[in-house]
């Protein structure tokens, strides 16, 4: 691929004719304050996509900040509309059909945006008939025109095949795990593929834990690019759509210029190699 084919306004097709940013600001641990601040950062940097989560606490902060970019004519230079923005959140647990549905519109009404682009089911806890019906609550949502896109996150292959087995009326579209050269979870990755499910990566970075390891500064240094611009790079190369975090403008302005090089295919093998499978959060993929 062209060096340029991954950047701030590359976009990815999805199964139901939309189209989902490859690169999206994450705002995990994030205050408020923080991410309002960072949204608005990231915005005027090109940026076209926020991941937030009930479980932030900030969506509201998200949807103020996007709702105020798009009002202000000396940051919104490209004269942006609300759908040019894509904004994901996620159920904070999985439940019953009427507890999701009812937290599914409260989402809605917290980010003041008049409808999601993407909602998660955030992780499979709560067990089979908690995912089911919380996946019946995400259907309806889009159905009824508050949610634009379904997916999940931290599913493992098992949750997958239990979500696919059910036959629901609408697939997932993605599925967002922890995914970064030391944790390739290629077992998952590949499965996603084989599904037509898009693989959003979190924690692309490795929330900084390797960005001295040897191999990234070698590759740093030969791409002339920084470790996490590296790392966010290997995420798009390989079809991933990475969430790279900051609440620092500059880092949040280089996390996103990922368009003048190409890591060549030996690099990206080498990169793979780095596997360890590092968790640097949590890791429900094996949730009964």
């Amino acid at each position: 691929m062209a060096p340029n084919s991954h950047s701030l306004t590359t976009r990815i097709s999805l199964q139901n004719g939309l189209t989902i940013p490859q690169i999206h600001l994450g705002v995990y641990l994030m205050s408020g304050r923080e991410a309002r601040q960072a949204v608005k950062w990231a915005l005027a940097a090109g940026y076209q996509a926020v991941d937030s989560a009930q479980m932030y606490r900030n969506e509201q902060q998200c949807g103020q900040a996007i709702k105020e970019f798009l009002a202000d004519t000396s940051l919104n230079s490209k004269g942006w509309k609300r759908e040019d923005i894509f904004f994901t959140s996620k159920l904070a647990s999985n439940s019953d059909y009427k507890t999701a549905r009812a937290s599914i519109k409260q989402s809605v009404k917290t980010c003041g945006l008049g409808y999601i682009d993407l909602f998660l089911l955030h992780s499979p806890y709560g067990g089979k008939a908690a995912r089911l019906e919380s996946w019946k609550a995400v259907e309806d949502a889009i159905t009824e025109g508050e949610v634009k896109i379904g997916g999940v996150s931290n599913f493992g292959v098992k949750h997958l095949e239990e979500l696919i087995a059910s036959k629901p009326r609408i697939m997932p579209a993605v599925n967002q795990i922890e995914v970064h050269p030391f944790n390739t979870r290629t077992a998952i990755t590949d499965f996603c593929t084989k599904n037509s499910i898009l693989v959003e990566a979190y924690a692309p970075l490795a929330r900084a834990l390797r960005m001295k390891h040897p191999t990234i500064a070698e590759l740093s240094k030969k791409y002339q690019c920084t470790p996490a611009q590296l790392m966010v790079r290997w995420s798009c190369q390989h079809g991933f759509i990475p969430l790279p975090k900051s609440v620092s403008k500059d880092r949040i302005e280089a996390n996103g210029k990922v368009d003048s090089f190409e890591i060549e295919d030996g690099d990206m093998k080498t990169m793979d190699s780095l596997d360890e499978y590092l968790v640097t959060d949590w890791d429900p993929v094996d949730a009964p």
